[in-house]
């Protein structure tokens, strides 16, 4: 037996007997959430202006900035561009694995274009990029992380954007799965790689802007409190503006709630919220119409609300229009797929991306091959995989 469950049992049952304390410090959380929300909704000079002050002692605050529209605005799904093109791209990776015989990645993009009301069954289209040899080893000399293929396919994914876009009639609205914001590895070993990864991506970016695109980042079942990390701040005093790394008196109360609370949604289904700017350390990155802002959409059917984040860079945020196209294409393709919302496109684009096991094997039994034709090194399978292979875990 792996587990201890006698262990794991007391450790539930310790759980549960805490559960109804847990859920009346949440619930008390929850309700300052929301009063403090409604008490600042119009409040916008006031909340730029304690949000300036503590920016003044901490420039790496991480929160939503309000712009010109009420917390608690709320828009109703507009009507989308009959003419309009979708296209949604997502990616998947293989990371190098020591413990193989032959040692690659691989990064797959699959990308979706459907030309609305054209009659045309949608365009389908692949990319695969395979990394071997000195192309696994970092400036460093060590071996590329999983970080760092996981940047190459997030640029892989906007590169694809940009590249298609231009090939298809306007308006065209491009989306991909997860936040616009490129992450990259913390490790400072990576620092040169994610760098040239950023500069490319923001190139990628700006062809889509120059392109009169509209691009956006799908976050499903967003984690973050940019928004309650904004009523945190107006509610600290002074002496607390210097160390607000430690100061969270609303933890665990998120946006996903405060916008998608079951009973009483802020945001009905198909709405979305005002639009924010996002102030995170990234600003030095995304300048001008590149701009990280974001809002929050309920694709959710009434009385199953499911607000999900929309990622959008400057040029989308202040243009009526687009941001309308947008607002309009998600809630379309988020019902297509019925009780559990998710844009169609994307989760077309995520079969198309997705490299299975079977394929990991036969790029790895292709590899092997050409190599022994040709002569070249293959290493060794490493002791520990051999024995997880003939034990079957």
């Amino acid at each position: 037996m792996a587990i201890d469950f006698q262990q794991i049992s007391e450790q539930i049952k310790a759980i549960g007997d805490s559960a109804q304390e847990r859920k009346k410090d949440l619930d008390e959380k929850r309700a300052k959430a929301r009063e403090l929300f409604n008490e600042n909704a119009d409040n916008l000079d006031g909340l730029r202006r304690k949000l300036d002050t503590a920016l003044r002692q901490d420039a790496n605050i991480r929160c939503a900035v309000p712009l010109d529209e009420y917390l608690d605005t709320r828009v109703r799904t507009p009507d989308l561009a009959m003419d309009a093109t979708l296209i949604a791209a997502d990616g998947s990776q293989v990371v190098p694995d020591r413990h193989a015989a032959v040692q690659f990645g691989l990064v797959n993009v699959g990308a979706i274009v459907m030309e609305l009301n054209s009659g045309k069954t949608p365009d389908i289209y692949t990319d695969s990029q395979l990394f071997f040899g000195d192309e696994l080893i970092t400036e460093y000399g060590t071996t590329l992380s999983e970080g760092t293929i996981a940047l190459r396919r997030d640029l892989a994914e906007r590169t694809k954007l940009a590249e298609l876009a231009k090939n298809y009639p306007a308006p065209v609205i491009t989306f991909t799965d997860g936040p616009i914001e490129l992450w990259g590895n913390k490790d400072p070993n990576n620092a040169k790689t994610y760098e040239a990864s950023m500069e490319k991506y923001l190139s990628a970016l700006l062809r889509l802007e120059e392109n009169d695109v509209v691009t956006a980042g799908y976050v499903d079942k967003p984690g973050s409190n940019y928004v309650v990390r904004l009523l945190e701040i107006v509610m600290a005093p002074a002496d607390k503006l210097g160390s607000l790394k430690t100061y969270h008196p609303l933890l665990g109360v998120s946006d996903l709630w405060l916008f998608g609370e079951r009973d009483n949604p802020l945001l009905k289904s198909g709405e979305r919220s005002a639009v924010f700017e996002l102030q995170s350390k990234a600003k030095m990155h995304y300048k001008g119409v590149l701009g990280l802002h974001f809002f929050y959409l309920n694709v959710g059917t009434e009385g199953h609300p499911y607000p999900v984040r929309v990622e959008i860079p400057k040029w989308v945020a202040d243009d009526k229009e687009k941001l309308d196209n947008l607002h309009a294409a998600l809630i379309e393709q988020s019902r297509i797929l019925g009780n559990k919302p998710y844009p169609y496109l994307l989760h077309r684009s995520h079969e198309v991306a997705v490299v299975s096991f079977a394929e990991k094997r036969q790029v790895e039994q292709m590899l092997t091959l050409e190599l022994r034709r040709n002569n070249g090194e293959i290493g060794e399978m490493s002791g520990k995989q051999s024995t997880k292979d003939v034990s079957g875990r």
